[in-house]
């Protein structure tokens, strides 16, 4: 009879193979021994578990077929029997291992109907949130054996955010048990086995570019490689003195500041709705929002626009930072469409919401969002988010830039408040903030020979300045 052999597992991959959490997070980095990880786990519960399901997923089926059937039909020879029309391996024991991949929301259809009690997302960064919690909504029945889903993962991808927000934050939702999620970090550094098979990986991954490097050498998850608002900073440290952070604690608007509405109209897909206070030295702040999202990420409500505008008069005369206030509105030339019947725009008047038409230039305003995000030399930007702004925090760190345009940014995703963020930027432009000229104080003969400081000559500079585009 045909034996099953095991090789020995480094400390991070036996935690792995040991993790008894519903949600398994393995890796981190390159070269951490994930799918030999998935190989194993899937080889040994088949064999201790008699007739159960499992599935792995890869993104395309070129990387399921080289990272594991073609390894797994080998190393199981004489112990499950291959059906490459099903992509299916089978134990004696009835046991199966199903194979499937994820490149589109399309190939989810596969997946209907379909039940399995173990569950691999091999580099499910790769996939979307949306993608994953399809395919794991699969993991159900009600026989003994274990229900878990594992997740292998590095750095970017359209699903970091959402892979960072349950194992690296442990930032959870409603109906999320933090006792369900347990996350296994592996470097290149834990796999032995390939340290002492390619001793020079580690020197290839540590001459990367620093981001690269930073992700994929030492598993660091704050910026990665692709993303469009790498400048984003969330720092909750920071809310109170404002500083090297974006998102900031709300306070009471001050009764002569300017307010603003950005809007980006969907119905299939989400709306967003962002109000914005300009303060007198033209720095945004991100005051409300009203995003027409379910609880499924960039799945429309799908309101009319009637109620739309309904629900934003309401706040805007309800609020009390909004309510009496002259609102200047500006929104996406669309809505001015009127191909069958009234305009997006003419229904949003109708009920007191008016706009204008908003300068949809991308790359230009992807700049002025990118110089309002952009910290001076003290760590003070021209844009702040209240923390109440949660669709602007979830989504604007899931932004990448397009393959195949370089400079603009991937209009596939979740971009909705990405696009009103622009028009609201565009309709305040600035120039780029000039960073303070080195300082060569120390080369000076005071500070050489007089042992003078430079605070006791010069008061310390507190902000730059910013200028401000004015129209017209």
């Amino acid at each position: 009879m045909p034996t099953l052999r095991i090789q020995p597992p480094n400390p991070k991959q036996q935690s792995f193979l040991l993790a008894s959490a519903k949600y398994v997070g393995f890796g981190g980095a390159r070269g951490g021994g994930k799918s030999w990880s998935v190989r194993t786990k899937a080889k040994l519960l088949a064999v201790q578990y008699p007739g159960i399901k499992i599935l792995i997923v890869r993104r395309t089926y070129p990387e399921l077929t080289s990272n594991h059937i073609r390894i797994l039909r080998t190393e199981l020879l004489g112990i499950a029997k291959y059906q490459d029309r099903d992509k299916l391996l089978t134990f004696s024991n009835g046991s199966t291992i199903s194979f499937s991949y994820c490149a589109n929301d399309g190939d989810l259809d596969r997946l209907q109907g379909q039940e399995y009690d173990v569950i691999f997302l091999d580099e499910a960064t790769q996939l979307s949130e949306y993608q994953m919690k399809v395919i794991t909504a699969c993991v159900r029945g009600t026989n003994d054996y274990p229900k878990r889903i594992y997740f292998t993962c590095n750095p970017g991808g359209q699903g970091h955010q959402y892979i960072k927000r349950i194992f690296i934050d442990r930032n959870y939702e409603e109906g999320e048990d933090p006792d369900e999620y347990e996350f296994i970090q592996s470097l290149v550094t834990d796999n032995a086995a390939l340290m002492e098979k390619d001793p020079d990986y580690k020197k290839q991954l540590e001459a990367l570019p620093p981001k690269l490097r930073d992700a994929w050498r030492y598993g660091l998850w704050d910026v990665y490689e692709g993303q469009f608002f790498e400048e984003f900073q969330d720092k909750p440290e920071h809310y109170q003195d404002r500083k090297w952070t974006h998102v900031i604690d709300p306070f009471e608007i001050p009764q002569d500041w300017t307010i603003y509405r950005s809007f980006d109209w969907g119905y299939k897909r989400p709306f967003s709705c962002g109000w914005w206070a300009v303060d007198h030295e033209g720095v945004i702040y991100r005051i409300l929002e009203l995003y027409g999202c379910t609880r499924t990420p960039d799945e429309g409500v799908k309101w009319f626009p009637g109620k739309v505008f309904q629900e934003i008069h309401r706040i805007e005369t309800e609020h009390r930072w909004l309510k009496g206030k002259n609102i200047i509105g500006v929104a996406d030339p669309a809505i001015w469409d009127a191909e069958t019947g009234e305009s997006i725009a003419e229904t949003a008047a109708k009920n007191y919401v008016l706009f204008h038409k908003a300068d949809n230039e991308r790359l230009s305003g992807w700049m002025q969002v990118h110089y309002r995000m952009a910290f001076d030399d003290n760590g003070y930007p021209m844009m702040y988010v209240f923390s109440n702004c949660k669709a602007f925090i979830r989504t604007i760190p899931l932004q990448m830039y397009d393959e195949h345009k370089p400079e603009d940014m991937d209009s596939t995703l979740e971009d909705h408040v990405a696009d009103e963020v622009r028009y609201m930027c565009m309709d305040r432009p600035i120039k780029p903030s000039l960073k303070s000229a080195p300082d060569h104080y120390a080369e000076t003969p005071m500070a050489q020979y007089l042992n003078i400081p430079k605070d006791d000559l010069v008061s310390a500079k507190k902000k730059s300045k910013t200028e401000v585009i004015r129209h017209g």
